[in-house]
């Protein structure tokens, strides 16, 4: 064994570019360069990529002139703030109630997760049918009412999203060492005790993984919010996401505009994000 581990690290040695540059060079057409040239046209005024014309900031000024940016990132707020908890506590839920000894456990683990393996766009038109069918009988549609358009973006989400969390939860539950639970249950903690001072606790990594993902989905949600309600009435249903899309794409000469919309959108999601590791890290370096 050390003779072939001595020999796999005299190969690597010699011939990481093999592996490395091609890697390295998808990376940085595929993302950087895209990604400069993506800031730098925030900046400009154009059409096209060749007819681009310097303008400084006057982009950014007219995407935060527009009313339509400003709403919807609070409609989007407010939807991550609610589907983070509600996605999170459901997954959470079902993966307690999927580790214990109950027959069936892989068949329901299989359907809860079977959403997740369906495209946005295709959940979106299916849950409009499903939504407008219902609400045919009270004389209204998801696309006129910006409540429920709310909650069916609510429904849809949870619906194809929990059962990938589960799977998260799953796998934290199942890493808890069974002698932890069982020093507990000696101690006399009951089964509410338990949960939030042992399990819970040592929950945490999933927890993070979990919530990053939830927050920083329900910010990018496109696909199933252009399928649903496509922002209807009046834009009252658009997140931000779609607010760009029809920014750069659906109005004439706003190119750059949607272009410094979507950088903005990108700080914003960084921020958010390394803001919540930082909160659910430090309780992992508690625990």
């Amino acid at each position: 064994m050390e003779v072939i581990k001595k020999i796999m690290e005299k190969t690597i040695k010699r011939y990481w570019p093999v592996f490395l540059i091609p890697t390295m060079a998808a990376f940085l057409i595929g993302f950087i360069v895209p990604f400069a040239e993506g800031i730098y046209l925030s900046f400009c005024k154009f059409t096209t990529i060749r007819d681009a014309e310097f303008v400084g900031f006057q982009n950014y000024i007219d995407a935060f002139k527009d009313s339509t940016f400003p709403d919807a990132f609070k409609f989007t707020t407010l939807f991550a703030i609610v589907t983070l908890v509600l996605i999170n506590v459901l997954a959470f839920l079902v993966a307690l109630a999927l580790t214990q000894k109950i027959k069936g456990t892989n068949i329901f683990r299989t359907i809860f997760f079977m959403p997740n393996l369906i495209g946005g766009i295709v959940l979106g038109y299916v849950w409009q049918l499903i939504f407008d069918a219902v609400f045919s009988k009270f004389d209204t549609a998801l696309k006129l009412n910006e409540v429920l358009g709310f909650w069916g973006l609510v429904i849809l989400v949870c619906w194809q999203q929990i059962g990938y969390m589960m799977i998260v939860y799953i796998a934290g539950l199942q890493a808890i060492p069974e002698d932890i639970q069982e020093a507990a249950m000696i101690d006399g903690a009951n089964r509410t005790q338990r949960l939030f001072r042992v399990t819970i606790p040592n929950m945490m990594p999933s927890i993070t993984i979990c919530t990053f993902l939830t927050i920083t989905n329900s910010f990018k949600l496109f696909d199933q919010n252009l399928a649903l309600t496509g922002g209807e009435p009046l834009h009252k249903t658009e997140m931000l996401a779609l607010n760009i899309y029809e920014t750069f794409y659906g109005r004439v000469g706003y190119e750059g505009v949607g272009q410094a919309k979507a950088v903005v959108f990108f700080i914003l999601v960084v921020a958010i994000g390394l803001i919540q590791l930082k909160i659910t890290r430090s309780k992992e370096v508690q625990q």
